[in-house]
């Protein structure tokens, strides 16, 4: 899989238009859910945290410069979209952003087959830092990679679904979980407390 170059590659999907960016053997970014080619290049051209993503031009999913690893990987993510039962724990993403509870975070998550969901309570334990479901969160939230680092099954404790920020959030996140086959909860409602009359 030996590359030496970096480029971007857009591609339609039943999840909406995807794109890839890569950078020697690594992915840099992935994004979905997009109503056009152009609208995928531009989000991976947002500023994303300390770096950047900018590619002057792009190549349409059919173009002979993209390597063989990056058609492959686009071909499973369709395939994903599609309803097909793909994994990713294998493609190479670029984590050096990341710190090593991040990096731990996104090691864990990574682990979490299909159709299954953990809480962001049992992604901080799983990472080694029982109690820090709210930094697991965070660490969800700015992933670069979704999909291919599944954060659409991470969910709250309490059955709700949390976040997502890929485009369409919770509903997006939702046709994820439920093309996987995972079953939702409902989530719980407080408890009411009962009301003190004080005399």
């Amino acid at each position: 899989m030996k590359t030496e170059n970096n480029g971007t590659h857009v591609f339609p999907s039943e999840l909406g238009w995807m794109a890839v960016a890569w950078s020697g053997e690594s992915l840099t970014r992935f994004t979905f859910g997009h109503p056009s080619a152009a609208a995928a290049m531009a989000s991976l051209e947002v500023c994303h945290g300390q770096e950047t993503v900018t590619q002057p031009s792009w190549t349409a999913s059919d173009g002979k410069s993209i390597p063989a690893w990056i058609r492959q990987i686009a071909e499973r993510l369709q395939s994903y979209a599609a309803g097909g039962d793909e994994r990713f724990d294998d493609v190479p993403v670029d984590l050096s952003h990341l710190s090593a509870f991040q990096n731990r975070v996104v090691r864990a998550c990574r682990r979490i087959g299909r159709g299954r969901m953990r809480s962001y309570g049992e992604l901080a334990a799983a990472a080694g830092a029982p109690g820090a479901a709210r930094a697991v969160g965070n660490v969800m939230a700015q992933n670069r990679y979704p999909i291919i680092v599944p954060c659409h099954r991470v969910v709250g404790s309490a059955g709700s679904l949390g976040g997502f920020s890929a485009r369409d959030g919770i509903s997006m996140k939702r046709r994820m979980l439920e093309m996987e086959g995972a079953e939702l909860r409902k989530p719980r409602k407080a408890r009411k407390q009962p009301m003190v009359m004080l005399t």
